[in-house]
């Protein structure tokens, strides 16, 4: 059944991009395509993308395949093909399939066949153009095809997918993205349509409303980077805050929240979720020779030049800030040394290359130094045979390169820095912290670089405000150098300085802390106990869950098997309108109040409720808080000086408003029955419908069982008829062979026994076990040992032979041999006729002797 959108969710309007689906999968994932595939609803504005591993030699089958799972247009991709919306494109076999300006592009396969990962290839096609709006899904497969995109994909702050290794068919490819933490949600195929269709509508709600900030989101925030700080012992309130609240927006998507207030409690609640959020928050985008423009001139001009000014022999030392799972400080290693090679002594020349970030996961993967086969795509030929060997399904980086590397977990802001290096390459890392930040950066960078050392920024990155300490190499390209001013000293914030103020502070924070915490839990503690009404907190049910105070004067458990129900233990004055006030208050999902209620005939107390349906995002659905309040009733000296003074009601009014109330909760209680009547025939009403809908579908089922089998019997009896015809043919053939009265033998390319006619039983002794037997082995009379040579020279020239051949019983034979050709002109044997002519030659014979 196709899973609709849910309830209350806005679709994606015609104007919002259209957001790409990239599906993977190996050849044996079909059956999970199709669960896939046949859960997405019509219309959902977003385009599907399947790549499957497929034999490159023989046509694909998979869009008619998928096109029987689902009413939306399934087609195979083909070149500059732009990309529309609830269409499903699939991969032609032996191409890659890439995504760029929301086309598709078809390409031959960059590898040899076996080493292939077309699923990467898209993948990180889409996380290049897609960019956070990206969605990859990874389905039933072998190997670990799709990981690395998916990674990508993740590290755009898009959205990841992988079915549970538990329901696919080979669990291999999901298992790998799994365990690489490349997957954000994971769940039966015919789950996930569901789950990116959620999240697709939320985002773009999002993105379409035009409303201020929730109330509260900022304080939710700064509580939110509070436990990060604590958990992660990192600080990341100076990162740019556009930044820190899109990522976590995504991981709010992920578990369906819509505002920071209900997620902020579930972290606190979840702390695992820290972790994952913190790993969201380390943006790791990167790869081997990222900006190529850039790389160019750092090898032909900046680092010759500054070999230039260094002398030979002295070691060169370099600092890559935010150096992610290491392409960068291995690029800058393979640019050194072949800038180093370009020298008259290149072995004179060596370089110490410090790469640092705050993940420790992108540091444990860069000292591997074993990366996938799609780096293919950013190493040239050269660099890859030179720096490289190949290593499993990836390339390993060689040994000399790998000890140029000291890699180390660091963080920046806080952490005591490298210095005397030559050159300190922080690209694309300080857009992410705000601008008090970046101008507190340069100046120490400027501090821990070398007079004549290179600063390498990003293509969005500048000095800014420190222009006076840096000098523009190739402002396009952001190369600096670094400048002679000594007067910035001063002004280096040192992180050294910072990161013990910090623990300073937070060491005063957690003294204080505790007792402001402990005195507010206090004085809740007394206020609750002492002050608060009595309440109790039940399901739709009326099952007990929660008892605040003391409610003993109005529930009491009831006789014998303990029953916490509301509407056995309250009391039984009340019992009736507190049921219909519960059912009130869930129907219309507001808050009743009933007052001057008497929990029992004599109480020297009215009792005033208020029934109240939670509806907190947290909570779960039907909780309902019931409160009880007491109200004083006058005391007798009162009511004989009410009498007294004639204000005082006398018995016919008291038995009249008793009357009176009696009467109205006799209506109460009709009302409610009228309800539960009305409720009870709705469900009825709603049984009965489905059972109409069930014995429609039997029906359908039923009828199309039996068109089944109609067509399966014209089925047969078309068989019957074509066996029949066969046989027919057959007999004929056979009746022509015997009526020729030409013996001929059949055989098949091996010269073995395929076929004979009759007749062939006075040249060679054959039976019907024969066939298969090979012409050498076969007994004639004939006086013709060259047959096996001769069958076996047509086979090989396709000359037809003939011979007259004697008999040693005295007869006479001409032997044809001739090729066996097929419909399809195809040689399958050889036919070899024996024409009996012993008359001829006895006629000749007496011709002769006359």
């Amino acid at each position: 059944m196709k899973s609709p959108l849910p309830a209350g969710s806005p679709a994606l309007t015609e104007a919002s991009p259209i957001r790409i689906v990239g599906l993977g999968a190996s050849a044996g994932g079909l059956e999970a395509l199709e669960q896939f595939i046949s859960n997405v609803p019509p219309a959902t504005g977003l385009a599907y993308v399947v790549v499957q591993h497929l034999d490159p030699t023989h046509r694909a089958m998979l869009t008619e395949l998928l096109q029987r799972s689902t009413a939306m247009p399934v087609r195979e991709a083909t070149d500059s093909t732009r990309v529309e919306p609830d269409v499903v494109y699939v991969i032609p076999p032996n191409v890659e399939l890439t995504v760029a300006g929301g086309r598709l592009h078809l390409a031959e396969p960059a590898q040899p066949r076996g080493r292939r990962l077309p699923i990467d290839v898209l993948f990180c096609s889409l996380a290049r153009d897609q960019g956070e709006r990206a969605i990859g899904v990874v389905l039933s497969g072998m190997g670990s095809d799709g990981t690395v995109g998916l990674q990508a994909i993740k590290a755009q702050a898009g959205l990841t997918l992988a079915q549970a290794p538990s329901s696919a068919q080979f669990d291999s490819m999901p298992r790998s993205a799994i365990d690489a933490g490349a997957c954000d949600i994971v769940a039966r195929a015919f789950e996930l349509p569901q789950r990116i269709l959620l999240i697709a509508a939320k985002s773009a709600f999002t993105a379409l409303r035009s409303v201020g900030p929730e109330e509260g989101s900022e304080r939710s925030l700064n509580e939110i980077l509070g436990l990060l700080r604590e958990r992660s012992k990192h600080d990341l309130t100076l990162y740019k805050v556009s930044t820190v609240k899109r990522r976590i927006e995504r991981r709010m998507g992920v578990h369906g929240f819509n505002t920071l207030a209900p997620y902020e409690r579930f972290v606190r609640e979840n702390p695992q979720e820290l972790d994952l959020l913190f790993k969201e928050l380390l943006i790791g985008v990167t790869s081997f020779f990222r900006d190529p423009p850039v790389w160019q001139e750092l090898t032909d001009r900046v680092l010759p030049d500054l070999l230039a000014r260094r002398t030979a022999g002295v070691g060169l030392r370099a600092w890559v800030v935010g150096c992610s799972t290491g392409e960068e400080a291995y690029s800058l290693a393979m640019a050194f040394r072949e800038a180093a090679d370009a020298q008259s002594t290149p072995d004179a020349w060596k370089l110490q290359i410090f790469a640092t970030d705050l993940s420790a996961d992108a540091i444990a993967v860069a000292r591997g130094g074993h990366f996938p086969a799609t780096i293919a795509a950013d190493v040239t030929p050269e660099r890859l045979g030179r720096f490289f060997h190949a290593e499993g399904d990836g390339y390993l980086i060689h040994k000399e390169i790998r000890e140029m590397i000291l890699f180390a977990q660091q963080d920046v802001i806080l952490d005591p820095p490298f210095t005397r290096v030559d050159i300190l390459s922080c690209r694309n890392l300080m857009i992410y912290f705000n601008a008090a930040l970046q101008q507190r950066l340069l100046p120490l960078f400027h501090y821990v670089m070398r007079p004549g050392g290179v600063l390498v920024l990003g293509g969005s990155e500048t000095v800014g405000r420190s222009a006076s300490l840096f000098s523009p190499l190739d402002q396009k390209l952001r190369l600096y150098l670094r400048g002679a001013a000594t007067s910035a000293i001063a002004n280096v914030d040192f992180p050294v300085k910072r990161s013990l103020s910090m623990r300073a502070s937070a060491q005063e924070s957690n003294v204080s802390h505790p007792l402001k915490s402990n005195l507010q839990a206090l004085a809740d503690h007394v206020l609750l106990q002492e002050f608060s009404p009595a309440a109790v907190l039940v399901n739709e049910q009326g099952d007990v869950v929660y008892i605040s105070g003391h409610t003993g004067k109005y529930l009491e458990p009831a006789a014998g098997k303990a029953n916490w129900n509301i509407h056995v233990m309250a009391r039984p004055a009340i019992r009736t309108q507190l049921a219909a006030a519960m059912r009130q208050a869930l129907h219309e999902r507001k808050t009743v109040e009933l007052h001057d209620l008497k929990p029992e005939e004599n109480a020297r107390f009215t009792l005033d409720l208020t029934v109240q349906p939670l509806r907190e995002p947290t909570t779960p659905e039907g909780l309902i808080l019931i409160v009880f309040r007491d109200v004083a009733v006058p005391s007798a000296a009162k009511r004989r000086r009410s009498r007294a003074t004639g204000s005082a009601d006398s018995a016919d009014s008291e038995a009249l408003a008793r009357a009176h109330e009696e009467i109205r909760a006799l209506r109460q209680e009709m009302h409610a029955s009228q309800e539960e009547l009305q409720s009870a025939n709705e469900e009825l009403q709603s049984t009965n419908e489905e059972l109409q809908s069930a014995n429609e579908e039997l029906t359908t089922s039923k009828e199309e069982s039996q068109s089944m089998n109609e067509e399966l019997q014209t089925i047969n009896v078309e068989l019957h008829l074509k066996l029949e015809d066969l046989a027919l043919a057959q007999s004929d053939m056979q009746n022509l062979l015997n009526s020729t009265d030409i013996a001929t033998l059949f055989l098949d390319n091996e010269l073995n026994v395929r076929r004979f006619t009759e007749h062939m039983s006075r040249i060679v002794q054959l039976r019907e076990g024969d066939i298969g037997r090979p012409l050498s082995d076969l007994a004639s009379t004939l006086i013709y040992p060259q047959l096996h040579a001769d069958a076996k020279d047509t086979l090989r020239t396709l000359v037809f032979s003939e011979k007259q051949i004697a008999t040693i019983d005295g007869h006479w034979y001409t032997v044809r041999i001739m090729p066996y050709r097929t419909v399809s002109n195809i040689i399958q044997g050889v036919v070899i006729t024996f024409v009996d002519i012993t008359a001829a030659k006895e006629l000749e014979s007496r011709l002769r002797g006359k």
